[in-house]
Protein backbone atom coordinates (compact mmCIF):
# COMPACT_ATOMS: atom_id res chain seq x y z
CA UNK A 1 0.00 0.00 0.00
CA UNK A 2 1.25 3.50 -0.81
CA UNK A 3 2.34 5.92 1.88
CA UNK A 4 -0.58 8.17 0.94
CA UNK A 5 -3.10 5.37 1.50
CA UNK A 6 -1.41 4.39 4.76
CA UNK A 7 -1.81 7.96 5.98
CA UNK A 8 -5.51 7.82 5.24
CA UNK A 9 -5.97 4.53 7.05
CA UNK A 10 -4.18 6.01 10.07
CA UNK A 11 -6.61 8.94 10.05
CA UNK A 12 -9.54 6.53 9.83
CA UNK A 13 -8.14 4.54 12.74
CA UNK A 14 -7.67 7.74 14.77
CA UNK A 15 -11.34 8.60 14.24
CA UNK A 16 -12.30 5.07 15.33
CA UNK A 17 -10.11 5.27 18.45
CA UNK A 18 -11.36 8.71 19.47
CA UNK A 19 -15.03 7.93 18.79
CA UNK A 20 -15.68 6.21 22.18
CA UNK A 21 -13.94 9.05 24.02
CA UNK A 22 -16.08 11.64 22.26
CA UNK A 23 -19.26 9.60 22.61
CA UNK A 24 -18.86 9.18 26.34
CA UNK A 25 -17.80 12.81 26.65
CA UNK A 26 -20.83 14.23 24.88
CA UNK A 27 -23.56 11.59 25.28
CA UNK A 28 -22.89 9.75 28.53
CA UNK A 29 -26.40 10.43 29.83
CA UNK A 30 -27.68 7.92 27.29
CA UNK A 31 -26.12 5.19 29.41
CA UNK A 32 -29.11 5.55 31.71
CA UNK A 33 -31.09 3.64 29.09
CA UNK A 34 -28.46 0.91 28.62
CA UNK A 35 -30.19 -2.41 29.15
CA UNK A 36 -28.71 -4.63 31.86
CA UNK A 37 -30.81 -7.74 31.35
CA UNK A 38 -29.21 -11.17 31.37
CA UNK A 39 -29.72 -11.53 27.63
CA UNK A 40 -27.58 -8.47 27.00
CA UNK A 41 -24.52 -9.76 28.87
CA UNK A 42 -22.84 -11.46 25.87
CA UNK A 43 -23.32 -8.29 23.81
CA UNK A 44 -22.07 -6.05 26.61
CA UNK A 45 -18.97 -8.19 27.07
CA UNK A 46 -18.30 -8.69 23.37
CA UNK A 47 -18.73 -5.10 22.22
CA UNK A 48 -15.38 -3.74 23.51
CA UNK A 49 -13.54 -6.38 21.48
CA UNK A 50 -14.07 -4.00 18.55
CA UNK A 51 -11.25 -1.89 19.98
CA UNK A 52 -8.87 -4.21 18.15
CA UNK A 53 -9.99 -2.75 14.83
CA UNK A 54 -8.01 0.52 15.02
CA UNK A 55 -4.88 -1.54 15.66
CA UNK A 56 -5.47 -3.58 12.50
CA UNK A 57 -6.36 -0.53 10.40
CA UNK A 58 -3.16 1.27 11.43
CA UNK A 59 -0.65 -1.55 11.39
CA UNK A 60 -1.70 -3.74 8.47
CA UNK A 61 -0.86 -1.18 5.74
CA UNK A 62 2.45 -0.38 7.46
CA UNK A 63 3.56 -4.00 7.85
CA UNK A 64 3.41 -3.83 11.66
CA UNK A 65 0.42 -6.11 12.17
CA UNK A 66 0.94 -9.02 14.60
CA UNK A 67 -1.76 -11.46 15.61
CA UNK A 68 -0.61 -11.47 19.23
CA UNK A 69 -1.15 -7.74 19.61
CA UNK A 70 -4.43 -7.94 17.71
CA UNK A 71 -5.74 -10.56 20.14
CA UNK A 72 -4.53 -8.53 23.11
CA UNK A 73 -6.45 -5.44 21.97
CA UNK A 74 -9.50 -7.64 21.36
CA UNK A 75 -9.40 -9.56 24.65
CA UNK A 76 -8.10 -7.05 27.19
CA UNK A 77 -11.13 -4.71 26.93
CA UNK A 78 -13.40 -7.74 27.32
CA UNK A 79 -11.51 -8.81 30.45
CA UNK A 80 -11.80 -5.28 31.87
CA UNK A 81 -15.53 -5.23 31.16
CA UNK A 82 -15.96 -8.69 32.67
CA UNK A 83 -14.11 -7.82 35.88
CA UNK A 84 -16.07 -4.60 36.31
CA UNK A 85 -19.31 -6.46 35.67
CA UNK A 86 -18.36 -8.75 38.56
CA UNK A 87 -17.54 -5.71 40.70
CA UNK A 88 -20.95 -4.18 39.94
CA UNK A 89 -22.54 -7.30 41.43
CA UNK A 90 -20.21 -7.51 44.44
CA UNK A 91 -20.36 -3.81 45.27
CA UNK A 92 -23.69 -2.39 44.08
CA UNK A 93 -23.38 0.48 46.55
CA UNK A 94 -20.17 1.62 44.83
CA UNK A 95 -18.10 1.87 47.98
CA UNK A 96 -14.90 1.03 46.09
CA UNK A 97 -14.02 -2.64 45.64
CA UNK A 98 -10.46 -3.96 45.72
CA UNK A 99 -10.98 -5.65 42.34
CA UNK A 100 -11.53 -2.35 40.52
CA UNK A 101 -8.37 -0.98 42.09
CA UNK A 102 -6.57 -4.01 40.64
CA UNK A 103 -8.03 -3.15 37.24
CA UNK A 104 -6.82 0.44 37.60
CA UNK A 105 -3.38 -0.68 38.73
CA UNK A 106 -2.98 -2.95 35.70
CA UNK A 107 -4.17 -0.34 33.22
CA UNK A 108 -2.13 2.39 34.87
CA UNK A 109 1.07 0.36 34.74
CA UNK A 110 0.40 -0.61 31.13
CA UNK A 111 0.30 3.08 30.17
CA UNK A 112 3.06 4.34 32.47
CA UNK A 113 5.54 1.56 31.65
CA UNK A 114 4.55 1.54 27.96
CA UNK A 115 3.89 -2.19 27.93
CA UNK A 116 1.94 -2.13 24.67
CA UNK A 117 3.65 0.64 22.74
CA UNK A 118 5.89 -1.86 20.94
CA UNK A 119 2.78 -2.85 18.99
CA UNK A 120 2.86 0.47 17.14
CA UNK A 121 5.26 2.50 15.04
CA UNK A 122 7.02 4.91 17.40
CA UNK A 123 5.21 8.01 16.11
CA UNK A 124 1.82 6.34 16.56
CA UNK A 125 2.30 4.94 20.07
CA UNK A 126 -0.39 7.31 21.41
CA UNK A 127 -2.94 4.89 19.96
CA UNK A 128 -2.13 2.48 22.78
CA UNK A 129 -3.02 5.04 25.46
CA UNK A 130 -6.26 6.05 23.76
CA UNK A 131 -7.44 2.46 23.26
CA UNK A 132 -6.76 1.62 26.90
CA UNK A 133 -8.72 4.72 27.88
CA UNK A 134 -11.59 3.56 25.67
CA UNK A 135 -11.56 0.24 27.52
CA UNK A 136 -11.67 2.08 30.86
CA UNK A 137 -14.53 4.33 29.76
CA UNK A 138 -16.57 1.41 28.55
CA UNK A 139 -15.90 -0.67 31.66
CA UNK A 140 -16.42 2.00 34.31
CA UNK A 141 -19.22 3.99 32.66
CA UNK A 142 -21.17 1.49 30.56
CA UNK A 143 -20.69 -1.63 32.71
CA UNK A 144 -19.81 -0.46 36.24
CA UNK A 145 -21.83 2.76 35.82
CA UNK A 146 -19.60 4.48 38.31
CA UNK A 147 -21.16 7.67 39.64
CA UNK A 148 -19.49 10.97 40.41
CA UNK A 149 -16.91 10.72 37.61
CA UNK A 150 -17.84 14.03 36.02
CA UNK A 151 -16.60 13.23 32.52
CA UNK A 152 -18.41 15.71 30.30
CA UNK A 153 -16.72 17.46 27.40
CA UNK A 154 -19.49 20.04 27.22
CA UNK A 155 -17.45 22.54 29.17
CA UNK A 156 -19.24 25.02 31.39
CA UNK A 157 -18.30 28.51 32.48
CA UNK A 158 -17.56 27.17 35.96
CA UNK A 159 -15.15 24.60 34.49
CA UNK A 160 -13.07 27.45 33.08
CA UNK A 161 -13.40 29.54 36.21
CA UNK A 162 -12.34 26.72 38.53
CA UNK A 163 -9.73 25.29 36.19
CA UNK A 164 -7.97 28.58 35.59
CA UNK A 165 -8.25 29.53 39.27
CA UNK A 166 -6.36 26.39 40.31
CA UNK A 167 -3.79 27.07 37.58
CA UNK A 168 -3.23 30.57 39.02
CA UNK A 169 -2.74 29.03 42.47
CA UNK A 170 -0.29 26.37 41.25
CA UNK A 171 1.74 28.30 38.66
CA UNK A 172 3.77 30.48 41.08
CA UNK A 173 4.61 27.44 43.22
CA UNK A 174 5.65 25.37 40.21
CA UNK A 175 7.72 28.11 38.61
CA UNK A 176 9.53 29.09 41.80
CA UNK A 177 10.22 25.50 42.87
CA UNK A 178 11.00 24.29 39.35
CA UNK A 179 13.54 27.05 38.74
CA UNK A 180 15.10 26.60 42.18
CA UNK A 181 15.53 22.86 41.57
CA UNK A 182 16.94 23.39 38.09
CA UNK A 183 14.06 21.43 36.63
CA UNK A 184 12.59 24.37 34.72
CA UNK A 185 14.41 26.92 32.59
CA UNK A 186 13.07 30.06 30.97
CA UNK A 187 13.14 30.13 27.18
CA UNK A 188 15.04 33.22 26.10
CA UNK A 189 13.23 33.21 22.80
CA UNK A 190 9.68 31.96 22.44
CA UNK A 191 9.37 30.30 19.05
CA UNK A 192 6.04 29.79 17.33
CA UNK A 193 4.04 31.28 20.19
CA UNK A 194 1.10 31.47 17.82
CA UNK A 195 0.85 27.68 18.11
CA UNK A 196 0.08 27.85 21.83
CA UNK A 197 -3.71 27.49 21.34
CA UNK A 198 -3.16 24.42 19.16
CA UNK A 199 -0.72 23.03 21.73
CA UNK A 200 -3.36 23.59 24.42
CA UNK A 201 -6.04 21.73 22.45
CA UNK A 202 -3.68 18.83 21.70
CA UNK A 203 -2.65 18.65 25.36
CA UNK A 204 -6.22 18.92 26.59
CA UNK A 205 -7.60 16.03 24.54
CA UNK A 206 -4.64 13.64 24.34
CA UNK A 207 -2.87 14.21 27.67
CA UNK A 208 -4.99 16.09 30.21
CA UNK A 209 -8.37 14.43 29.63
CA UNK A 210 -7.05 10.83 29.68
CA UNK A 211 -4.93 11.42 32.79
CA UNK A 212 -7.66 13.35 34.60
CA UNK A 213 -10.24 10.65 33.91
CA UNK A 214 -7.88 8.05 35.32
CA UNK A 215 -6.55 9.88 38.37
CA UNK A 216 -9.53 12.01 39.31
CA UNK A 217 -12.58 10.39 37.70
CA UNK A 218 -11.59 6.86 38.67
CA UNK A 219 -8.88 6.88 41.34
CA UNK A 220 -9.69 9.90 43.51
CA UNK A 221 -13.40 9.24 43.10
CA UNK A 222 -13.10 5.65 44.38
CA UNK A 223 -10.55 6.41 47.10
CA UNK A 224 -12.77 9.18 48.42
CA UNK A 225 -15.42 6.58 49.23
CA UNK A 226 -12.88 4.68 51.32
CA UNK A 227 -10.61 7.36 52.74
CA UNK A 228 -12.53 10.61 52.69
CA UNK A 229 -11.89 13.76 50.64
CA UNK A 230 -8.59 14.94 52.15
CA UNK A 231 -6.81 11.59 52.27
CA UNK A 232 -8.04 10.60 48.80
CA UNK A 233 -6.74 13.90 47.38
CA UNK A 234 -3.36 13.34 49.03
CA UNK A 235 -2.99 9.71 47.99
CA UNK A 236 -4.09 10.38 44.42
CA UNK A 237 -1.67 13.30 44.13
CA UNK A 238 1.21 11.14 45.34
CA UNK A 239 0.27 8.42 42.85
CA UNK A 240 0.04 11.02 40.09
CA UNK A 241 3.50 12.25 40.98
CA UNK A 242 4.95 8.73 41.02
CA UNK A 243 3.43 8.09 37.59
CA UNK A 244 5.94 10.65 36.27
CA UNK A 245 9.02 8.97 37.71
CA UNK A 246 10.35 8.00 34.28
CA UNK A 247 9.35 11.04 32.28
CA UNK A 248 12.13 12.87 30.37
CA UNK A 249 14.76 10.57 31.87
CA UNK A 250 15.89 6.95 32.10
CA UNK A 251 16.13 7.02 35.90
CA UNK A 252 13.91 8.11 38.80
CA UNK A 253 13.21 11.78 38.14
CA UNK A 254 12.41 12.96 41.68
CA UNK A 255 12.08 16.60 40.62
CA UNK A 256 9.36 15.71 38.12
CA UNK A 257 7.68 13.47 40.70
CA UNK A 258 7.64 16.27 43.27
CA UNK A 259 6.27 18.92 40.93
CA UNK A 260 3.70 16.51 39.47
CA UNK A 261 2.54 15.47 42.95
CA UNK A 262 2.02 19.12 43.92
CA UNK A 263 0.23 19.70 40.61
CA UNK A 264 -1.98 16.72 41.44
CA UNK A 265 -3.24 18.55 44.52
CA UNK A 266 -4.48 21.46 42.41
CA UNK A 267 -5.85 19.18 39.67
CA UNK A 268 -7.68 17.22 42.35
CA UNK A 269 -9.05 20.40 43.90
CA UNK A 270 -10.32 21.52 40.48
CA UNK A 271 -12.08 18.18 39.93
CA UNK A 272 -13.47 18.04 43.46
CA UNK A 273 -14.99 21.54 43.34
CA UNK A 274 -17.92 20.34 41.23
CA UNK A 275 -16.74 16.82 40.42
CA UNK A 276 -15.95 17.75 36.82
CA UNK A 277 -13.11 16.25 34.82
CA UNK A 278 -13.33 19.21 32.46
CA UNK A 279 -12.23 21.62 35.20
CA UNK A 280 -9.16 19.63 36.21
CA UNK A 281 -8.28 18.99 32.57
CA UNK A 282 -8.31 22.75 31.93
CA UNK A 283 -5.86 23.26 34.83
CA UNK A 284 -3.72 20.37 33.60
CA UNK A 285 -3.63 21.49 29.96
CA UNK A 286 -2.87 25.10 30.88
CA UNK A 287 0.03 24.06 33.12
CA UNK A 288 1.53 21.80 30.46
CA UNK A 289 1.12 24.40 27.72
CA UNK A 290 2.79 27.11 29.82
CA UNK A 291 5.71 24.79 30.52
CA UNK A 292 6.00 23.93 26.85
CA UNK A 293 5.92 27.54 25.62
CA UNK A 294 7.92 29.41 28.28
CA UNK A 295 9.79 26.85 30.32
CA UNK A 296 11.69 23.52 30.24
Amino acid sequence: MTTYAAHWTTIVAAVMALAPLLWFGFSSERLQHWSSGAGMIPIQLGLPALLCLPYAVVTAPLGWFRWGWFLLYALLPVVVAGLLMIVSKLDPGQHGHWLEFIVLLGLGLAVDLRWFEAAWPHTLAAFSKILLLDAELYGFLAIRRLTGVGFDLRLRRDDWKIGLREWVFYAPIAIALGLALGFLHWHRHVERAWMAPLMWLFTFFLIAVPEEIFFRGWMQNLLERRLGPTASLTVTSVLFGLAHFNKRTTFFNWRYVLLAAIAGIFYGRAWRAQRRVGASAITHATVDTLWGVLLR
